[in-house]
Parts: C-alpha cells; sequence; structure tokens
C-alpha cells in the first residue's frame, strides 16, 4: 500500500477514541431565536448523515484487507473512524435536544449517498466518504461562524479537528490506491471523482444556502471553498507519488489537534 502507515494512523484514532476532543465545561449555549431559525434545519440535516452505523463500510474494508493481505490495522482504523462519526452525531444531537431542535428521521440527500456508497467495494466508498467530510469541513466553519453561541462554536471547532485526521487518511490511502494505476486510469477517476464532489457541494449549497449564506457564503463562494479543500488533499500527484502540497502524518495526537481550525481556514 505504498505511502499509508497504518500503524501511525492506527495509534493516533487509538488515542483519539480514548481521550477525545472534549468541549470546555462552562461555555454559554444559548442561541438567539434569529439563530435558531437559521440554524435548526440545516444542523439536523447534517447529524443525522454523521449517525450512519458504518456497517457496509466496515464490511468493504474487511473484504479489502482480506483479498489484499493487507494489514489488520485498516480494519480496526475503519472501525475507530465510524466511532468517531458516531461520536459526532452524539454530539450534535446533545446540541439539538438542549436547545429543542428535533432530529431528522430521513433526509433525501442522506439516502441518496448512502445507497451510492453500496454500489461498490471500498475505493468507491471512500470516494464518497471523503466527499463529504471535506465539504463537511467547510460546513462546519460556516455553521460556527454563523452563530455567536460560545458552546456551538467550541463544538464546530471539535467536528473540525477530527474531520481533518479523517480525511488525511482516507486522501492517504486513495492517492496510494491510485498509483496502482495507468496514467491515464488515474486521470479518468482523478476527472471523474473531481466532477462528483463538485456536484456534491452544489446539493449541499442548494439545500443548505440559508445558513451557509448567513455565514457568508455566496454559491460560488461555497464552491470555491469545497474545491479548494479538495485541491489540498487530493491534488494532482507527480511522478514520485508526492504532492506538492503534502501533508504529514500525524506521529502524536497533539499534532492533529494543533490543527483544529487554526492551521487550515
Amino acid at each position: 500500500m505504498g505511502a499509508v502507515d497504518f500503524e501511525i494512523w492506527l495509534q493516533h484514532f487509538e488515542h483519539h477514541a480514548r481521550h477525545p476532543h472534549l468541549l470546555p465545561c462552562g461555555l454559554e449555549g444559548r442561541l438567539t431565536p434569529d439563530e435558531r431559525r437559521h440554524i435548526a434545519g440545516s444542523m439536523a440535516t447534517f447529524q443525522l448523515g454523521e449517525q450512519s452505523e458504518g456497517n457496509a463500510l466496515l464490511k468493504a474494508a474487511r473484504e479489502f484487507a482480506g483479498d489484499r493481505s493487507t494489514s489488520p490495522a485498516l480494519v480496526r482504523v475503519i472501525e475507530l473512524l465510524i466511532r468517531e462519526e458516531q461520536r459526532h452525531a452524539a454530539l450534535l444531537l446533545a446540541y439539538m435536544e438542549d436547545h429543542q431542535i428535533a432530529p431528522k428521521r430521513r433526509d433525501w440527500t442522506e439516502r441518496l449517498f448512502r445507497r451510492i456508497r453500496r454500489l461498490a467495494g471500498l475505493e468507491l466508498y471512500l470516494h464518497v466518504l471523503i466527499s463529504a467530510e471535506l465539504i463537511g469541513i467547510v460546513y462546519y466553519r460556516a455553521l460556527g461562524s454563523a452563530t455567536t453561541c460560545p458552546r456551538l462554536m467550541a463544538l464546530c471547532r471539535v467536528l473540525v479537528s477530527d474531520e481533518l485526521a479523517h480525511v488525511g487518511f482516507e486522501s492517504q490511502l486513495l492517492l496510494s490506491l491510485r498509483r496502482r494505476l495507468s496514467a491515464p486510469s488515474q486521470a479518468v477517476i482523478r476527472a471523474a471523482h473531481r466532477a462528483f464532489f463538485a456536484g456534491t457541494a452544489v446539493v449541499v449549497w442548494a439545500s443548505h444556502r440559508e445558513l451557509l449564506r448567513r455565514a457568508g457564503h455566496s454559491g460560488r463562494g461555497f464552491l470555491r471553498a469545497s474545491l479548494s479543500e479538495y485541491a489540498f488533499y487530493l491534488g494532482q500527484v507527480n511522478p514520485s507519488g508526492a504532492r506538492p502540497d503534502s501533508f504529514p502524518v500525524p506521529n502524536d495526537y497533539a499534532g492533529i489537534g494543533r490543527t483544529m481550525e487554526g492551521d487550515r481556514s
């Protein structure tokens, strides 16, 4: 699998499972009526997307690892990543319950992406998952800037910090998988995924434009911000297999912790 050091990523996710980011105690949690009106429905939709059980992803990871004699650490990393996503769902739900924001049981966008993920194996699932998480980074930054509530702003920083680690792992794995292919095949996959990603960003904008506008995003600006995240993590590789904008593999929890919001904006 080349550049992916599963043991290092396993150490990170194991450590983070034992010592998750916590919200500081005593933060003011009040939403103004205007903020609640703009945020409630959008937050409920994202909370629904975070709460997947991850059975299909875990099954795909097991099959992938078994078929290719990949390190068993891959399956464990995926399992811990799924648990972290479920923790995000729980954090969002707790905040929503404190503010009488009703959770959603279904949403057409969540159903669509779940069906797409189940069409094939691990590689396609990762392409869909990293699209959602890269756009989620932009979304959670926008959510945090659309409110004056210190608790919600801190929650968004926690979610962004965790998602940065997720996309770090997922992008390294995807780029490693792509390097097995011929240059023309890589170009086709890269173009197809970028088109899918852009389409996904447009769907998210259409579904959450009220909140995103409140945060200062136009439709074009939101697409530009999303594509910037995409380029940073999945930009074109050079012949040596490294990206000019490559990022370090975390060797400790603190390294990832420092990426909370400030390292990339």
